[in-house]
Formats: C-alpha cells, sequence, structure tokens
C-alpha cells in the first residue's frame, strides 16, 4: 500500500503547478483539441445515467462543471479540486456551481451523497484504487461515476519492450481500469475509447462507466 507522506508530496506537487498554470489551461485550442473530446464523453454519460446531485472531480478552472449545470441542469452541481488557481478561475466562470477544495481520495461529501461523479483528464494523477472507493463512497445505489484516463494503445508485451510500462502518473490499461471499477464495488457499464479528431489521436484515452448496485 502507498504510504501517506509520498502521496501528499506528489499531490502538493501537482496542486502547485496547477495553482500556477492555470490562467494557460483555458487557453481555446487546448480545451477545444485536447480536453473537450473527453469532456463531451462525459456529457454524453449524464445524459444517459441522469441524477440531481452531480460533482467534477478535479475540476481544474470548472469548464466540464459549468457545463455539465448549464446543459443538463441537475439540482446541485459541485466542482472539487486541490488548486486554489485552478478555483480562483472556476469562481469567475459561474457563480451556480458548488466549488470545493479537497483531493479524490477524500471528498467532502457523505455516504451515498451524490448520483453522479466524473472526473475528466485527471486520473493519471491520483491513487485510483482510493479514488474509485471514495467515489463509491459518495455515490447513491445507483450512483454513476464515469472516468476518461489516459491509456496506452499498446498491448503490454509492447509496452515492456518500448520502455513505456513505467510512468509516475499511472496510465492503466482499459483491462485494469475495469478491474480497478469492479475492485471498488461498481458493475462496469460502458467503456470505450474517447472519440477523437485523427490527427489528435497521439492523445490516447478512455472512457470507463461504473454504476453503483
Amino acid at each position: 500500500m502507498e504510504s501517506a507522506a509520498p502521496r501528499q508530496a506528489f499531490n502538493d506537487v501537482v496542486t502547485r503547478f496547477w495553482s500556477f498554470a492555470a490562467p494557460a489551461y483555458n487557453a481555446r485550442f487546448l480545451q477545444h483539441w485536447v480536453y473537450r473530446p473527453a469532456q463531451d464523453e462525459l456529457i454524453a454519460a449524464l445524459r444517459a445515467h441522469p441524477g440531481g446531485r452531480v460533482a467534477d472531480i478535479a475540476c481544474g478552472t470548472g469548464i466540464l462543471a459549468d457545463r455539465i449545470e448549464r446543459e443538463l441542469t441537475p439540482e446541485t452541481t459541485f466542482g472539487v479540486d486541490m488548486s486554489a488557481g485552478m478555483l480562483a478561475e472556476a469562481r469567475k466562470r459561474s457563480p451556480r456551481v458548488h466549488w470545493l477544495t479537497a483531493p479524490a481520495e477524500q471528498l467532502p461529501f457523505e455516504d451515498g451523497a451524490l448520483d453522479a461523479v466524473v472526473t475528466s483528464s485527471a486520473f493519471h494523477f491520483f491513487n485510483q484504487p482510493a479514488a474509485l472507493r471514495e467515489f463509491y463512497r459518495v455515490l447513491a445505489p445507483g450512483g454513476m461515476a464515469a472516468v476518461t484516463a489516459m491509456s496506452p494503445r499498446l498491448p503490454d508485451p509492447v509496452r515492456a519492450l518500448s520502455g513505456l510500462r513505467w510512468n509516475p502518473a499511472g496510465q492503466p490499461t482499459p483491462r485494469q481500469l475495469r478491474t480497478l471499477f469492479t475492485d471498488a464495488g461498481f458493475d462496469v457499464a460502458d467503456q470505450h475509447r474517447v472519440a477523437r479528431p485523427a490527427w489528435t489521436l497521439i492523445v490516447s484515452d478512455l472512457i470507463t462507466v461504473g454504476v453503483k448496485p
């Protein structure tokens, strides 16, 4: 099991970086070509599993949480992030979303408080088993967790030969992601590659949707 001290040090480094980089994160080209396709997939998942209480975890500057609030109009939308800089930008974006400071592994919600939890393009920074257990905890029965995550297209033997197996920010295979979900207690309802324009396929990401029984 990963000790708390190294994980906290890693979280602190990530938080400081994104607090500094928050204004650049809003760049139109970056959002449109890198982040928008994954966010579109999460919006579609939420349309298929509607719920009144939705949280976007590692919400960054709030682009996805704001879209959820405006396009899907749930009863309550939360945006959760560790970075003060990111949340400062998010608060400028929407006064209607409830912005909260917390890591994915320790969410500020009671057991069963939410109907849906989503996270976009940040899962590689999480303690993934701990985060999914936390998503499961805060969801009501029938609630949905949808995660877009960087996931290599190369099969394991090729990754091993190419030296790409090691990565300090975890990029699980599709099979590993399914196992992470089921180990946390979820039934996996869907998993597929994020639809992207051909020239952006160097970004290799996957959406996995789990439902709490």
